[in-house]
């Protein structure tokens, strides 16, 4: 029987994605409705996208498939979803991100804020948590987790190492593997040199172990919320806002997006903070924070080690200048498009065809520019003697990124992911899919919006645990937008919180790969990460339903249900 079981779980994705099919098709052979057949399509994709019998990117290709076959939507107009507006600003910004990663630049930024923070547990924890969530802003969530914790790692080695002090002249790698090579009791994977080491001493060293690698995983998805192309979830938001009401202004831009999100991560990244530390490191403030304390030697070398190894990069070369520079104009110039206070750029230099520019026309030109720019700096002679003829010919300089390095390190896969929302949502708006889940949600306007923000944020928050959170924003968006239209609520004041909502995936190891990255390096058990993640998801749900109702009212104007929503359905 178990041999039988064995197999049969490895059969599991063929049996899912041949058997799902065949079990979903009465749906349209007995309800012969164009609403019957999409709900078809989403449902066989809901299955594939939750138990990944596909590749994610794989699955979004289907709408391009059976929509035509059953007549939902034409084939080119099912596949001119692929490749929209919100696409491109994510193919800017990730190329963008690449080339920061490729120059170290990231690196470079976690040491000098680790530097600068210092060395007690608390602070240090705190340290950790802003650089990462501020690298996640900018760069994928899971390379921003890979880059810290190895450089957690190496802090903690030094702070807990007991016997012998590791030598200088190691760098976060070769420590890990001088590490390695000593003869140690480890303590689930976290490194702690434990003999002689009294019970309550490795304990406490074991707590801290967990609460720094899990302070960076929270970190990495709380921050990819902060900006709009901070996580795929955003953008997806974005996209559906503009497919679903083409006349809403571009309420959804980067400024309006940071105005809201920001002052959220922060209050949640602050929550977490205190959370990790009271459930993982107690509430002494006088040990944890160094009130009237004394650094100790551990400490000391702790700081030592982030110290050399900001030392080791050396000076910031022309081209991790470059790149710094140009990141920061494409940070200024998505503020300054069009803020909402004053007169942006675009109107001010296209006047008329100011509409005609968006967030992605300024990612797309700074990622031209990181394939032109060179990386060193340009000398007065730019032609060198031939060493056979001595004659003089073109030197060709490098420039900031090329071309195979962005093929290497782009997920492309997240292109066709956001693609595949965008045609399932016109999918349901076409067949009227759409309009009848948000008739069948209207008993919820007898609930307080905020209580419904709550129920909704939820819902999306645990299913997000079992599934990609794109695929979860996908799902949801299209029907929290017709829900909204039928109770005559704005659709941004649901549509925001639990698009926020589908980041909040804190409790499992599989839930996202910063949580699995972390894990993986066995210093967590799964019921930390349940214990601690519970209370993390409803800190998220809180601070989301705080902010929506508060400042998030006035960003988006949430007050009155707007005209640009007011639109009738055939």
């Amino acid at each position: 029987m178990t041999a039988f079981l064995k197999v049969l779980w490895k059969l599991k994705n063929g049996i899912i994605l041949f058997s799902t099919p065949f079990l979903l098709l009465p749906l349209p052979l007995l309800i012969r409705t164009m609403e019957a057949d999409c709900a078809y399509v989403i449902m066989l994709m809901a299955v594939y996208w939750c138990t990944e019998a596909l590749p994610l990117a794989v699955t979004a290709l289907l709408p391009a498939v059976l929509f035509p076959v059953f007549g939902i939507m034409r084939s080119k107009e099912v596949c001119l979803q692929y490749l929209k507006d919100t696409n491109m600003l994510f193919v800017g910004t990730l190329v963008v991100a690449v080339a920061v990663e490729h120059w170290n630049l990231h690196k470079r930024i976690a040491l000098r804020v680790l530097f600068l923070v210092g060395d007690r547990p608390a602070f240090l924890m705190l340290g950790f948590m802003c650089v990462t969530a501020f690298l996640s802003m900018w760069i994928s969530n899971t390379a921003t987790t890979a880059m810290m914790v190895p450089v957690v790692q190496a802090v903690l080695m030094q702070l807990h190492n007991r016997e012998e002090e590791v030598p200088e002249h190691l760098t976060v790698e070769g420590e890990q593997e001088y590490g390695k090579q000593r003869e140690l009791v480890v303590v689930n994977g976290s490194g702690v040199y434990e003999e002689a080491m009294p019970f309550e001493e490795a304990a406490e060293k074991r707590r801290i172990c967990k609460g720094m690698m899990l302070s960076v995983c929270y970190a990495a998805s709380i921050g990819g919320t902060a900006t709009l192309t901070g996580t795929g979830p955003n953008l997806v938001l974005q996209g559906q806002v503009n497919q679903l009401f083409p006349k809403n202004g571009d309420v959804i831009n980067f400024a309006s997006w940071f105005g809201f999100a920001f002052p959220n991560m922060i209050l949640m990244l602050f929550m977490a903070w205190f959370w990790l530390q009271f459930i993982f490191m107690g509430m002494n403030f006088r040990k944890s924070w160094g009130c009237g304390v004394r650094k100790s030697d551990k400490e000391v070398t702790a700081h030592r080690v982030v110290r050399d190894e900001l030392r080791r990069l050396g000076p910031m070369s022309f081209g991790e200048g470059s790149v710094l520079a140009l990141f920061l104009l494409l940070v200024l110039l998505w503020f300054t498009r069009d803020p909402g206070f004053t007169t942006g750029w675009a109107r001010s230099l296209l006047s008329d065809n100011a509409g005609y520019v968006s967030d992605a026309t300024v990612a797309v030109f700074i990622a031209v520019l990181l394939f032109i720019l060179p990386s060193k700096a340009p000398r007065l002679s730019l032609y060198s003697p031939c060493p056979d003829t001595g004659s003089q010919i073109s030197a060709s300089p490098s420039v900031l990124l090329t071309w195979k390095v962005v093929q290497d390190k782009l997920p492309w896969n997240i292109v066709l992911l956001l693609g595949g929302g965008f045609a399932l949502a016109k999918g349901s708006e076409v067949s009227g899919l759409s309009r009848w889940l948000g008739i069948q949600l209207m008993p919820l306007q007898n609930i307080p919006p905020w209580a419904t923000v709550i129920i909704l944020c939820l819902l999306i928050s645990i299913f997000t645990e079992f599934t990609s959170n794109v695929a979860t924003a996908t799902l949801f968006l299209p029907i929290l937008a017709s829900m909204s239209q039928s109770i005559g609520l704005n659709p941004l004041y649901v549509m925001v919180p639990c698009t926020l909502s589908t980041s909040f995936a804190f409790m499992l190891p599989v839930a996202t790969p910063p949580n699995a990255i972390v894990f993986s390096y066995g210093c967590l058990q799964a019921s930390d990460m349940a214990k601690a993640g519970i209370v993390m998801n409803i800190i998220g749900i809180l601070c989301c339903t705080l902010a929506i109702n508060t400042w998030g009212s006035a960003v988006f104007v949430l007050d009155s249900f707007p005209t640009w929503a007011n639109i009738t359905r055939v």
